[in-house]
């Protein structure tokens, strides 16, 4: 039995691919004025992502016959209730996180076609947008098609990034070497440069850590199948917190050594065009470098097209199955949103991602400049998509509370009051982080990102009482 077992860092470096993109480096470069991040990086790790990771060990070794899905964990520690707005969070966060992928696609087909930001950047908002609902549209037909086959395209996609993202790191920090000639950018490691400034744009831009750092509850299913848990699970879960914040700091390093902060938040157009060019100009300058022209931006380019395109597909089917196929949550969905088509696919709960996702995409039509509207997107993705993490520090606590009643081979912590206080830390941090990202100096991204997490809560909440009126019917 033990030989088919995972070793500790085997489990570690899988995490490491299901969290860890170059995503995270540059928009933690581009929001919190370059090497001046690296503070903010050692403070997450250590204060939130290690005491996060370690929790989530816990509860997939409570609940390791659960399938290990947060609503499962949920439902055995606070009811099923809790469990249907677990899953309906897990599900409503997707909603933006959908909106963004659409036209994330089409940003990286722009990058890999014309092979600049420009072209896409200079079009009308509103062409882009009818664009990419058009994409968007394209992708839920395919989903409702059933269970569909980019699964296995979107793990290579995934990989392939993963890959890309070292190999970035890899190469900038040989490229001096390899061409002393070429313009870098020289940085300050002295300890005034890189404490950064606690004003209201640090604060508000914290959201853009915690949505970096989160997921590792994906790999929760695999505590009990790592040889001796208590000290092997533990053991994976630090190391991949050293591998992330190895990368995240010499990621870092490398992007100061081609961008100048100063250039970056020289105005609000400069910083918007970062945010969501950032990325493709450090693999376009990479290939500078190595005398390579473009090839290294395109590689990534088409890499981040089929990326983007089949985790589209993927988010509008997996988080609907999750909410509308868990048998405890089902009593307070409306009949009509469990609906199947002869493919298998919730085609009622395929249409409210339409009208839902769909508004977004419309919304931001009336916003000035395309690059601007993947700026806003990545904002309020990182105000919504860490609501769901609450639900796992909350499954922790009451976890905690409930001790005696489950027994998890693995424990965080020994000590009760450590684990408790550890868990209300996680949740507080998550919360706050949440609702300072709210803020933005311009009043349109601002009220979208208020009223989108409101308006999925009170739809999620309007739900059970549609049910409920059905049954008595």
């Amino acid at each position: 039995m033990d030989n088919k077992k995972m070793k500790w860092h085997t489990l570690a470096f899988m995490a490491f691919s299901t969290v860890w993109g170059f995503g995270n480096v540059a928009n933690g470069f581009v929001y919190f004025n370059g090497i001046q991040v690296i503070f903010s990086w050692i403070f997450m790790f250590l204060l939130y992502f290690v005491p996060y990771a370690l929790m989530v060990g816990e509860l997939g070794s409570a609940f390791k016959n659960d399938g290990g899905g947060v609503s499962s964990w949920i439902n055995e520690t606070m009811g099923t209730k809790l469990a249907y707005y677990a899953g309906w969070t897990y599900w409503a966060c997707h909603v933006t996180y959908i909106a963004s992928k659409s036209s994330g696609g089409l940003k990286a087909l722009s990058w890999a076609v014309f092979q600049n930001a420009e072209t896409y950047d200079t079009l009308p908002t509103i062409y882009v947008q009818i664009a990419t609902l058009i994409v968007f549209l394209f992708f839920c037909w395919v989903a409702s098609r059933g269970l569909n086959p980019l699964k296995k395209l979107a793990t290579l996609a995934g990989t392939s990034m993963f890959v890309m993202s070292i190999l970035y790191i890899l190469m900038m920090f040989a490229a001096p070497a390899i061409n002393p000639g070429a313009d870098y950018v020289s940085m300050d490691f002295s300890m005034k440069s890189l404490i950064p400034q606690f004003n209201v744009g640090y604060f508000t831009s914290l959201s853009i850590l915690v949505f970096a750092v989160g997921g590792c509850e994906k790999i929760s299913p695999y505590v009990n199948k790592v040889e001796n848990p208590s000290k092997g699970f533990p053991k994976g879960m630090i190391s991949l917190a050293i591998m992330v914040v190895v990368c995240a700091m010499l990621g870092t390093v490398a992007m100061g050594m081609m961008f100048d902060p100063a250039v970056i938040n020289a105005s609000d157009e400069s910083f918007h065009s970062y945010v969501s060019n950032g990325s493709y100009w450090a693999f376009q300058k990479l290939g500078q470098y190595y005398h390579v022209g473009n090839l290294i931006m395109i590689i990534y380019a088409v890499c981040n097209v089929i990326g983007q395109l089949s985790t589209l597909v993927i988010s509008i089917d997996a988080p609907l199955r999750m909410l509308l196929d868990n048998e405890a949550s089902r009593e307070y969905i409306p009949s009509s949103l469990l609906k199947k088509n002869e493919h298998g696919a919730y085609v009622n709960g395929i249409k409210m991602v339409m009208v839902l996702s769909g508004a977004i995409i419309l919304i931001q039509s009336v916003v000035p400049g395309a690059a601007s509207v993947l700026s806003q997107l990545n904002k309020l993705n990182s105000v919504c998509m860490p609501l769901r993490y609450l639900w796992v520090f909350a499954a922790y606590i009451a976890l905690r509370k409930a001790e005696e009643k489950f027994n998890p081979e693995y424990r965080f912590v020994r000590s009760h009051g450590l684990a408790l206080a550890a868990g209300i830390w996680c949740f507080l941090v998550t919360a706050a982080c949440c609702i300072m990202g709210m803020y933005d100096k311009d009043p349109f991204t601002m009220a979208l990102n208020i009223c989108t997490p409101v308006v999925l809560t009170a739809l999620g909440m309007i739900l059970p009482k549609i049910a409920k009126m059905q049954r008595n019917k």
